[in-house]
C-alpha cells in the first residue's frame, strides 16, 4: 500500500477570499472553481478559515439583499481550524479532520503559510489510487489566487 503525504494528495492551486469579501463574490468563485471550499485569508496572507459552500447555504438568510449585506467572516465557524504540514502522512491528516470535525484543512508550510487545501475527496481519491502522477513525483508548485472583484464605474 502506497503512503501520501499532505503534500503530496493536496489541492495546490487555491482560490482564496478575504474575511471582508461578499459571500456572493466567494459564492460566485467556488461555482466558478468548481469547488466547495475556499480559504479565507487577509492581506497579510494570515488564515482566517476555510469556507465551504455548505456554510453559506445553511447561513443564508434567505433573500439576495440580505446576502449581500454581510462578509464572508460571519459565515466561518468559531472553533478552531487545524492546519496540517506537507510532510504529515495521510492517515493523520485524515485523524485531524476527524477529530476537528471538519471536511476540508489547509495545508502550510514550516512558516504557516498556506500552501494548499485538502478535502474529504482529496482523501477518497488517495484511497483509490486515483492520484495525478504529477503529485507524486516529488516536485509540488503550488499557487493561491485572490480575486478582486473590478465594478463598472459610473457614466
Amino acid at each position: 500500500m502506497i503512503t501520501y503525504t499532505a503534500a503530496e494528495v493536496m489541492s495546490g492551486v487555491v482560490v482564496t477570499v478575504t474575511p471582508d469579501e461578499s459571500p456572493l463574490m466567494a459564492w460566485e468563485l467556488m461555482r466558478r472553481a468548481g469547488v466547495h471550499h475556499i480559504p479565507v485569508v487577509d492581506e497579510e496572507r494570515r488564515l482566517h478559515g476555510i469556507l465551504a459552500v455548505h456554510d453559506l447555504a445553511m447561513g443564508w438568510p434567505g433573500t439576495l439583499a440580505g446576502l449581500a449585506e454581510r462578509e464572508v467572516r460571519d459565515f466561518l465557524k468559531a472553533s478552531r481550524l487545524p492546519r496540517v504540514l506537507r510532510e504529515k502522512p495521510l492517515d493523520e491528516v485524515a485523524a485531524v479532520m476527524l477529530d476537528a470535525d471538519r471536511d476540508a484543512v489547509p495545508v502550510v508550510d514550516d512558516h504557516g503559510h498556506t500552501v494548499g487545501i485538502i478535502t474529504t475527496s482529496d482523501i477518497l481519491k488517495a484511497v483509490a489510487g486515483r492520484i495525478l502522477p504529477a503529485r507524486t513525483n516529488g516536485e509540488i508548485h503550488t499557487a493561491m489566487f485572490h480575486l478582486h472583484p473590478v465594478l463598472p464605474t459610473p457614466a
